[in-house]
């Protein structure tokens, strides 16, 4: 029987994992993930993969298997189920995040959700599939032992092997083992940190690391961090209780996720110690903690408006420590590097990961890459979860222990690979991605794209005429006016001997020619491009508003 896996994202990029596991007439995905638009995707919200290889198959797909809470590997789930309606299975915490999702999307009352926890097992089609506890940046994460008549695949998910400060949460590297000393056919393993060498640090110094600040800061602390990462907020929680400090979590994002997170017994915040963020000015300074959102630059975010002094409720003192703990995910170092300027013109003291070790990766590094590896015994390796650098460079640290380059698949999106009495790439399957824009999806493309890019740097030049429809004859115009193009006390010669290119467009075209206005328009926008790219050397988006009457 032939099993095929079908990575529809998340191999070559980060960020948008998703990838089908195809047996015989069946077909289950491991992962539904979103990215973050890149700097020439102006307007759009987020980017989810492109999914018509899942319509197209629709009727084998016998679920969703949730590899852990991260937007990377979670946010596209409600765009496709909103098309295929199909079982989801994730641990607690997982779906937790997924319900608030699903129910802001609104089709949460259909959806079906099934829990399930680390050792447990299920059946989907002719695979058997068993959770394997992972450590990562966000709690209750797992691997994939993936049972198929083809043999045994493990999936690490996002993982690390580093201890974790919360008990219960470390890696079962004896289940990796295990699954090892059973036969291994494939490995596919997270390739994000494999530039890291060494170990990744653990949460527990990450934590002796903020309790030292805390022991030296005699104002309030605001600590801004991802959301998810539970781990930091309750070690974040037993500095505060070690301080004699009140806590208050604030911004959307964090309240959820430490909502869900006491719910399930993974946070514990006593209840004496938290305060609503309007009770802060109650208790002095010193007796403040902050959790926060923004440590990303979010331009709307609570620690980009307390930045910009606008926000409502916090106004930035001079003896208070405000804490970025987290990294600076590639993109944002701009807008992180402005909020923490004008944080440091507040006169507040700002720690951040360049100058401070408050930071440890949710993903392997090089060692523990190795380990997994070491552990597992694959007889095939697949590297994912990463740029194409980082595939290859987990591809060379396999083959330096020992598995064979022919046995090594470096595989992007939409390349199949078959096993069936041996392994093999086969055809492509089409993939892509799916753009975001407020409520539409997938209906902004290259095209438009181009548009927005031409508009933010070279604007717009409209032009508005009437015409008599009877006769043909100008009776209004042209007027030209523009927008983002120069400014408005420097248009005067510019657009005044645009108005003379343009009569005499007008002009050249005798009355009674067919479709006369037409014409006008086509050849006006010609002659405008080749004039302002002759005289400025610039390439305005040329729009004629012309009125017959």
């Amino acid at each position: 029987m032939t099993l095929k896996i079908i990575p529809l994202g998340g191999l070559g990029e980060i960020g948008l994992n998703m990838m089908a596991f195809e047996c015989d007439d069946s077909l289950f995905v491991v992962d539904a993930g979103l990215m973050f638009p890149e700097d020439h995707m102006l307007g759009v919200d987020f980017v989810i993969p492109d999914m018509d290889y899942l319509r197209q198959n629709r009727s084998k797909i016998t679920g969703v298997i949730l590899t852990h809470g991260h937007e990377d590997h979670i946010g596209a789930l409600s765009y496709l189920l909103k098309e295929i309606n199909v079982p989801v299975f994730g641990t607690p915490f997982t779906l937790g995040m997924v319900r608030h999702r699903l129910e802001e999307f609104g089709i949460l009352h259909y959806a079906t959700l099934h829990s399930v926890v680390p050792g447990d097992k299920i059946k989907l089609g002719v695979c058997e599939i068993e959770f394997i506890r992972v450590s990562h940046s966000v709690v209750d994460c797992v691997g994939l032992a993936i049972y198929t008549p083809a043999g045994l695949i493990v999936h690490t998910g996002d993982f690390k092997i580093s201890l974790s400060a919360l008990p219960g949460m470390n890696t079962d590297v004896a289940r990796f083992a295990k699954c090892g000393d059973e036969g291994v056919l494939a490995l596919l393993s997270d390739s994000t940190n494999v530039e890291k060498k060494g170990y990744t640090a653990s949460d527990r110094e990450i934590g002796d690391n903020l309790a030292g600040i805390a022991q030296q800061s005699k104002g309030r602390m605001i600590i801004a961090l991802f959301a998810s990462s539970i781990v930091r907020i309750q070690q974040i929680v037993d500095i505060a209780a070690s301080k004699g400090r009140k806590i208050a979590f604030h911004g959307k994002s964090v309240e959820i996720s430490v909502h869900i997170a006491k719910n399930l017994g993974h946070l514990t915040v006593p209840d004496d110690m938290e305060i609503f963020i309007n009770q802060i000015n109650n208790y002095p300074d010193h007796e403040i903690i902050i959790v926060t959102t923004g440590s990303q630059g979010e331009p709307m975010s609570a620690l980009a408006r307390m930045a910009s002094g606008i926000h409502k409720k916090i106004k930035i003192k001079q003896d208070d420590t405000i804490i970025l703990s987290s990294k600076f995910i590639p993109g944002n170092e701009r807008a992180i590097a402005k909020i923490i300027n004008n944080l440091f013109r507040q006169g507040a003291n700002v720690i951040y990961e360049k100058i401070s070790n408050i930071h440890v990766s949710g993903h392997a590094f090089q060692e523990e890459l190795k380990l997994m590896i070491q552990l597992t015994r694959p007889k095939y390796f697949v590297p994912v979860h990463g740029e194409y650098r980082h595939l290859v460079l987990h591809a060379r640290l396999a083959m330096d222990l020992g598995i064979a380059r022919e046995n090594i698949f470096l595989v992007e999106n939409g390349q199949t690979i078959e096993f069936n009495d041996g392994a093999r790439l086969q055809d492509r399957v089409d993939t892509g991605r799916t753009l975001i824009d407020g409520k539409g999806i997938g209906d902004v493309g290259k095209s438009v794209l181009k548009e927005r890019r031409v508009l933010s740097e070279d604007g717009i030049v409209g032009v508005t005429m009437a015409f008599d429809e009877a006769t043909g004859i100008v009776i209004y115009g042209p007027e030209v006016f523009s927008k983002g193009f120069v400014f408005e006390t420097e248009t005067g010669h510019l657009l005044e001997d645009a108005v003379c290119v343009i009569l005499e467009v007008v002009e050249d075209i005798p009355l009674e020619t067919p479709g006369r206005v037409a014409l006008i328009r086509t050849r006006m926008q010609t002659a405008l491009r080749k004039y302002f790219d002759f005289t400025i050397h610039r390439h305005p988006i040329i729009l004629p508003f012309f009125l017959e009457v």
